[in-house]
Order: C-alpha cells, then structure tokens, then sequence
C-alpha cells in the first residue's frame, strides 16, 4: 500500500486503506466522462492509491473497472488482491429480491469477481412512476425494509460476492435499528465529515459498536452542486494551514485521520491528488485539534429530496433524526 496505512475492519478482518479514492463527479459538459475518470483513476494509482469509492448512482464503475484492467496490464499493479474496491446499493434497488442482482450488476460493471465493501447508499428506497408526457423521470418514496435488504446483503457477503458489508449516510437511530437484526454486523457507515460538520455524536456511538466512520467530502465537496467552499474558505482553517506550511486540504485530511475516520478524497488533479497523500510525516498539535473541535457545526449535505409529505420522511428532522 505504499505510504498509506491501513486500518482492520472489526467484524470481517479486512484491511482497508485509510485514504480511498472517490470517483462521484461532475464532468465539465462536453468532456468525456469515461475517459477522464479512466486517466485520473490510472493516475491515482501511479501515485499510490490503492483504496478507491464508487457506486452504481455515480455511473463510474465502468472507468474504474476499465483502470482497474489497464493498470494490470501495464504492471501498476501485480494483482487485484492488491486494491480494496467499495461500490453501493442504489435507492431504486434497495429491495430484498433486487439486492443481489444489483451487486452482480456491478461486479459486472467493474470487470470484478468481488468487490471489498459493498454499502447500502441511503436509508430510503425509490421507485421510479411511470414515464410523464415530458419523459422525464420521478420517483415515489418509501420506507426501506431493512430486515430484508440487510439479510440479502449478508447473502452477498457469504456468496462471496463482497467481502464485508456497509452503511452510508445512516444516523445513530438507524445504525441502532440495523445492529438490532445484524447477522453480520455493518463495518463502516460512509458519511459527510469534515470539521465544520464533525459528526463527535455518530462518530463515538459507531466506533463505540465497532464500526469506522468514512467521510465523504471531507473537503467539503467544493466546485459540486452538492457541496460548497466553506470548508477551504475557512478562517480558523486557513490560519492552521499557513502556520503548518501545508494546504487546507492537508489539514483536514489530517485532522480527520488523527479522528480515526477513513476518508474518501475526490480530485481528478494530479498535483492535489499527490498533496492529499503527503499527510502522514507531520501532525497537528494538541492546541489545533481544540482549535479545530471549537468550529461551528452545521450539515452542509441536507438530502432535501427524500423528503416528502407522501414519503417516509416528511422533515429534515425526521430524515436525520434530530442530527443536523
């Protein structure tokens, strides 16, 4: 794994890499998406990610799965074994019976046998009506059974389709009503975490049941339509930066590691793709983590649309049970 330690996952033993690669983007329109994501994912692992994030919703498991070829063939890596490849259940298949076909699906996708981790990507489940006069696509909204959705992603870890199993986007209520059936415990719920939004609560009661934290948009996802420049912008994190000589990205990166999350890093950039590894030789001092602990707390990520009046959440509230 080069220069990136690796963390064990309690319940399955697996090692897993503490920073991961993501490939959820939005391409500048015109630019070909597959191509892009292709290179920057062959680039990654020139520069030694071994770790790398995506799902079905991001419509990159193809690129990667095409990366993942290409670096084999080029002797980047010797093996497979040698990546820890995470993907994730969609809404629209968040049914017992469409499990296991949407994980085959992406095994398919990503040219794989088996994937590392596979996550259930939010605690709701869609279906999509019937196509409008416009031909656009809408989608009702409805509870998600999780007894028989978690049974058939055990199923997938026991076929050995997966080697572990996951959440993402889950609150404390809803990790408590996963653990409360658990054959097989969850071992990671991927989350939004950076240090204005540090999520102490999730984070002490997951670690407290032997579940990592992984955060997404730990840099809070700027240049998305999902995210913002708040974290970069930060004042209090600026001044950090300069008196470390390192980036605002380095700094949070590294804070969340001293946290004991995993993160997700996102940029197709060479060059910051190489400074958001360089965050293991150095650490922050006590001061600047109480520096850092004292940031106002606000969820940037809201998810407004799951919820609905005729949904299984008709509030902010609701959705995150309380935690936003």
């Amino acid at each position: 794994m080069g220069s990136i330690p690796d963390c064990v996952l309690r319940w399955s033993g697996q090692r897993m890499p503490v920073v991961g690669f993501g490939t959820a983007s939005e391409i500048v329109e015109g630019s070909d998406f597959f191509t892009v994501t292709k290179q920057a994912v062959l680039q990654a692992i020139k520069l030694g990610y071994r770790h790398f994030d995506t799902a079905s919703r991001y419509g990159s498991e193809q690129p990667l799965g095409e990366a993942i070829v290409e670096a084999l063939s080029l002797g980047l890596i010797k093996s497979r074994n040698e990546l820890f490849i995470t993907s994730k259940l969609w809404c629209t298949q968040a049914y017992g019976h469409l499990v296991l076909p949407a994980l085959k699906t992406s095994l398919q996708n990503l040219k794989l046998d088996y994937l590392d981790l596979y996550l259930i990507h939010w605690p709701i489940c869609l279906k999509q009506r019937k196509e409008g006069v416009s031909g656009g696509k809408e989608y009702d909204l409805f509870p998600m059974d999780f007894s028989s959705v978690w049974a058939a992603m055990e199923d997938c870890q026991r076929l050995g389709l997966t080697k572990s199993i996951g959440l993402s986007n889950f609150t404390c209520k809803k990790v408590a009503d996963i653990l409360s059936i658990a054959k097989i415990p969850p071992v990671v719920n991927q989350v939004e975490l950076n240090p204005l939004w540090q999520q102490k609560k999730l984070k002490d009661f997951c670690h407290g049941n032997g579940i990592l934290l992984q955060a997404y948009s730990p840099l809070g996802a700027v240049g998305t339509k999902w995210g913002s420049n708040r974290v970069m912008e930060c004042e209090v994190l600026k001044e950090i930066a300069k008196v470390k000589g390192k980036t605002v990205a380095q700094v949070c990166l590294r804070w969340a590691y001293e946290e004991g999350v995993i993160v997700i890093v996102k940029s197709f950039n060479a060059e910051r793709m190489k400074q958001n590894l360089e965050i293991m030789d150095w650490s922050l001092s006590e001061d600047e983590l109480k520096i850092i602990q004292h940031i106002p707390q606000s969820r940037s990520i809201q998810a407004e649309a799951f919820v609905s009046e005729n949904g299984p959440f008709k509030t902010l509230e609701e959705l995150w049970d309380g935690e936003i």
